[in-house]
């Protein structure tokens, strides 16, 4: 019998805890590692991995050398939070994240000494997730370490999606655009990543730091433009970008450069894994889940609006149904949608705005009494913020205005931590180690009671069948 939740909060949160397992990063890798063939199993190995998962992408790899009776090289773990060493030969950085710092500068320098050592004829594995291109940011060329963390701050309230923003800090940063690829050639290199960005492009994750630079001058000069921020950039990047666009060879590293002839990349786990997840779970709970899109993007106050109106319409649809269907609908996406930040702001992250704009669409759309929605970041981080995301309710909005906090107010200034706070709405769940954007989850109702909702075989087999295609993708 499945472990029903009694109430739609219970189960929402049940369900973000489903996709967060299924895209657990070290059993992703493990899966992956598995199919090296053995032939291949005797170069000197090096592990390099920077990213939010950074550390249980590291032990696992370290694991399976040490089942292989190997020892690492050597390598370098950089990561947002500090954990010990899970090898003498392998050091460990702390960068930091949302915006690059300090730290960021001094990881990357670690990761150049350890890139400085590998010789040809080793192996790298380069264990890539989200949050990497913070991380280990460092400017490249004559731009300034400082000028490069003013433009990530900036770029982060520009409105610009993920995939374009990463395409802009890469252009000024020492690993991304296939710069790190570039330091390790002519050495093997096995890129494993934990996906971050709508499509999967592998040029975009953690800025594709092993991967060639799709991108032109040209066209970062026009985005920057496009975003207003052209006009705002230090002389060292409009050299930079200027400089590439009248002399090719000035260029970021391309298609068929010789740094990637011995480069393999595998995508190991990613939102559409989680999303899978949340079905086959929801479904247990009683509920008859669809999955409506892995490329959620756009304003998150407006997608907020617009979900509830997508939920309005199938809850009226279960509601009017003569066909047999539970009335217990589940609606699942996936993605990464934008704040675009005015002068001033307060706390709080895309999620959360998202969350409190859906909150007072419930409050004020009939029909809703009993549905709810969850809207949070599978890393545990939304913003820079200690919550994950927030759940909300119909009576969430009335709750905020009781607890003498206005709303409309604390959304109209993107400040919606404390209005979430102040309603017991934030969903804290602590750092998840791994990332894969983020999920936001609806129902119309609370789940099925345990009666109604037992695991059949079907939907057992279902889950099993769905875990070990994951495994074999």
């Amino acid at each position: 019998m499945a472990d029903v939740p009694r109430d739609a909060k219970s189960a929402l949160t049940a369900l973000y805890w489903a996709a967060v397992h299924a895209v657990a990063p070290g059993l992703s890798l493990r899966a992956a590692l598995e199919r090296v063939p053995m032939q291949e199993r005797g170069r000197r190995v090096w592990v390099i991995a920077i990213g939010k998962a950074a550390h249980p992408m590291a032990q696992t790899a370290l694991a399976v050398l040490a089942e292989w009776n190997r020892t690492p090289a050597g390598g370098i773990i950089v990561a947002p939070n500090e954990e010990a060493a899970p090898h003498p030969a392998v050091e460990v950085r702390v960068g930091d994240h949302p915006v690059p710092g300090p730290r960021s500068l001094e990881a990357a320098a670690r990761i150049g000494l350890v890139a400085g050592r590998v010789r040809e004829g080793d192996e790298v594995w380069v264990l890539l997730s989200g949050g990497a291109t913070s991380l280990a940011a460092a400017p490249e060329g004559t731009v300034r370490p400082d000028e490069l963390f003013q433009l990530y701050d900036r770029l982060l309230g520009s409105g610009l999606d993920i995939a374009q923003m990463n395409l802009i800090r890469k252009r000024f940063s020492r690993w991304g655009a296939g710069r790190l690829a570039v330091a390790l050639a002519p050495a093997r290199v096995r890129n494993y990543i934990v996906s971050d960005v709508i499509g999967d492009d592998l040029a975009a994750i953690g800025s594709g730091p092993c991967v060639p630079d799709p991108s032109t001058a040209a066209h970062i000069h026009q985005m920057l433009d496009g975003a207003g921020l052209w006009n705002e950039l230090p002389l060292s990047m409009k050299r930079s970008v200027s400089g590439a666009e009248r002399d090719p060879s000035l260029e970021t590293p391309k298609a068929g450069d010789a740094a990637f002839a011995h480069v393999e990349r595998r995508i190991i786990a990613s939102n559409r894994v989680a999303l899978e997840a949340i079905e086959a779970r929801a479904r247990s709970f009683g509920y008859e889940p669809r999955v409506l899109g892995a490329a959620l993007a756009g304003e998150a106050a407006v997608v907020g609006r617009r979900l509830i109106a997508t939920l309005r319409s199938y809850c009226d649809q279960d509601a009017s149904s003569l066909s047999g269907r539970t009335g217990r609908t589940c609606l699942i996406w996936g993605g990464e949608t934008t704040v675009t930040l005015g002068a001033a702001h307060g706390r709080g992250g895309r999620c959360q705005e998202l969350a409190l704009s859906a909150a007072r669409e419930l409050a004020e759309t009939a029909g809703l009494s009993s549905a709810a929605l969850l809207a949070a970041g599978t890393d545990g981080r939304d913003g820079d913020t200690d919550a994950a995301g927030a759940i909300v309710t119909r009576d969430t909005w009335r709750t905020i205005q009781g607890a003498g906090r206005d709303p409309s107010r604390d959304l109209a200034s993107h400040d919606s931590y404390p209005s979430l706070d102040a309603a017991g709405a934030l969903l804290r769940t602590d750092l998840t180690s791994t990332n894969v954007m983020d999920v936001v989850i609806a129902v119309c109702g609370p789940p099925a009671d345990e009666k109604r909702a037992r695991l059949t075989p079907a939907v057992a087999l279902e889950a099993i069948a769905g875990s070990l295609r994951r495994l074999k993708e």
